[in-house]
């Protein structure tokens, strides 16, 4: 095949070189690639991906003024006050962005094997357009297999990373972003036609043996083998892929019967306690991991609250305040959540006891030190009715793991959040 620009001196003499150093590469000889299967493959991730990036900027915007992720610069939201209602809220944005996200990542594996052969082409690029096209696609497949492999990594073990894994994240995602808007601007007249070429219906009812390659196209093989599974089969491996993955994870986010079933999710299966009590339900940092000294949570332990005055409380003093029942839902940034019964102090009782009733804020201190041992609530969440300082939980005191002696819990915030093991409360009239 002649080059456009063959015999034209110097570009010329470039491709001769670029083809002398041609390195050995993978041959692709699938029968089954071809437009219609990665554009196929393509309409789906378009549909299920933005779903993903926009739950997890909402669940960014749900940590509020939390450290997750640290300083990002230009890219950081603007700031907004995340609704108290309905309390599921966070759950469904974090369990979706989790659950979706384990899902599609059959269905990006196959993409990426539909599209293998234009991924190792020689030479990389034949003209600069040609170039920035390339370069979209090197940022697509980077940033989607650094999300997966980090998000995947984050929920099954505890932190692994030698770096900032929320701002990592984070900044990933918006790379991601950018790269699969350009990628589907140039792309989509081609998804398009592509989709066109082939009926589903039809490739639903055609059997291995007539499962023909695709004409023209730089993603069929030019000596392709014989088919070994039909298009509808390769169908049904990736969707049954997807389906099993969703069958062991879905558990985690339902709570109940079913988190037995949730295999992909071990660290939300860990367990305070393992008697079926009123205590055993999951936990993502258990008291011995806080590194928490026993004596601080035990009879010397005060809760002291701050504002137009400060107050100090032992546990006996907060148990003999109005108490407020109600069941709210935990939810974990791994993308498992349970709803428990809690009982305690309401915010607003402890904010007018401190001489604040109608507070702007209220910034939460943890015994625990580290990242997450403050919590700022706007007023929303602390005057909210079910907004709670809680001592017991399904009728029994907090067990160690779960923040005794007393935690936050407020409708809608993710559970990091909820602080545990607090000891100060200062209310804030101003911000």
């Amino acid at each position: 095949m002649t080059r456009p620009d063959a015999g034209y001196g110097r570009p010329a003499r470039l491709w001769r070189a670029l083809d002398r150093a041609r390195p050995p590469l993978p041959r692709f000889r699938s029968p089954l690639r071809g437009p219609w299967l990665t554009s196929l493959l393509g309409l789906v991730l378009l549909v299920g991906l933005p779903i993903v990036v926009v739950t997890g900027l909402l669940d960014r915007v749900a940590y509020g003024a939390a450290p997750i992720p640290a300083d990002v610069g230009f890219l950081q939201l603007p700031p907004f006050d995340w609704p108290t209602s309905p309390a599921w809220l966070f759950r469904l944005t974090q369990g979706t962005h989790v659950l979706l996200g384990l899902v599609l990542v059959p269905i990006v594996l196959a993409k990426l094997w539909s599209v293998a052969p234009k991924l190792v082409v020689w030479p990389p690029a034949r003209s600069v357009t040609d170039a920035l096209e390339r370069a979209t696609v090197l940022l697509l497949v980077g940033s989607i297999l650094f999300e997966v492999v980090t998000g995947v990594l984050n929920i099954q073990y505890d932190y692994v990373f030698g770096f900032g894994f929320y701002a990592a994240h984070y900044v990933g995602a918006w790379v991601f972003t950018g790269a699969l808007v350009a990628h589907v601007v140039l792309k989509l007249p081609l998804m398009v036609r592509g989709l066109r070429s082939r009926s589903l219906r039809a490739e639903l009812r055609t059997p291995t043996s007539g499962s023909e390659d695709d004409p023209d196209s730089d993603l069929v093989a030019t000596d392709p083998r014989p088919a070994t599974i039909s298009r509808r089969g390769a169908l049904a491996l990736i969707g049954g892929g997807s389906l099993l993955v969703a069958g062991l994870s879905v558990g985690q986010v339902l709570d109940g019967p079913l988190r037995g079933t949730a295999l992909l999710l071990p660290r939300g299966r860990t367990t305070a306690a393992a008697d079926g009590g009123p205590n055993d339900f999951p936990v993502n940092r258990t008291f011995v991991a806080s590194g928490i000294d026993p004596a601080a949570t035990g009879s010397a332990w005060r809760l002291e609250l701050s504002g137009a005055g400060a107050v100090r409380l032992d546990r006996a003093a907060l148990a003999a305040l109005a108490q407020h029942t109600v069941a709210l839902p935990i939810a974990c940034v791994e993308g498992w959540s349970t709803e428990q019964s809690w009982t305690g102090v309401r915010l607003r009782d402890l904010a007018a006891l401190a001489g604040v009733p109608e507070p702007v804020a209220a910034v939460v201190g943890s015994i625990e030190q580290g990242p997450f041992a403050r919590a700022e609530l706007h007023a929303g969440q602390v005057l909210h009715p079910d907004s709670l300082l809680a001592l017991r939980v399904n009728g029994a005191d907090l067990s160690p793991d779960h923040g005794f002696p007393a935690r936050v819990v407020v409708p809608a915030l993710p559970g990091v959040r909820c602080t545990k093991w607090v000891r100060t409360i200062e209310f804030r009239s101003v911000r």
